[in-house]
């Protein structure tokens, strides 16, 4: 019998779940330094590991900005066609997918970091301080919870 995950409507079969638990525990190095950059809220959002999503397992997910995080290894230069497959039907979602090597996260972490943040729309006035006030009432006006952040988002992609 599938169990309810995550993803809203979406069925993961028992199996599957297991799979990811495994993946879990057995990250690579560079899933573990990644890890420890996104966990717990660091860049003020949420990130799961190794989330299924669609039957596919994910490295890392962001549910509230929909951004995929994969992290390569040698692996996907024999499966180029499976990922694409895979990327496809996850864009296809509505998905943002950021794809970085091993070795970039390894020997760069900092810039791996600084490229996902800039995928995660309402993370750059957060990390700059407080929310200023036009912000603030923005998000009390007329429009409640997460369609008063999708709007001001959207305002943001506009101006």
């Amino acid at each position: 019998m599938p169990v309810k995950n995550i993803i809203p409507g979406q069925r993961v079969t028992k199996e599957k779940l297991q799979r990811a638990k495994e993946l879990r525990r057995e990250m690579t190095p560079a899933e573990k330094i990644l890890w420890e950059q996104l966990r717990a809220n660091k860049l003020g959002v949420h990130f799961r590991r190794q989330q299924v999503i669609a039957g596919f397992i994910v490295d890392f997910y962001c549910h509230r900005s929909g951004l995929v995080v994969e992290v390569d290894g040698d692996i996907h230069d024999l499966q180029q066609e499976e990922d694409a497959r895979r990327e496809e039907v996850l864009k296809g979602m509505g998905l943002t997918i950021v794809r970085f090597r091993n070795e970039e996260v390894i020997k760069d972490i900092d810039s791996v970091v600084g490229n996902i943040k800039s995928f995660i729309p309402v993370l750059g006035e957060a990390l700059s301080g407080p929310p200023s006030r036009e912000h603030i009432n923005k998000l009390k006006g007329s429009l409640k919870g997460f369609g008063a952040m999708k709007a001001l988002m959207e305002e943001r992609r506009k101006g």
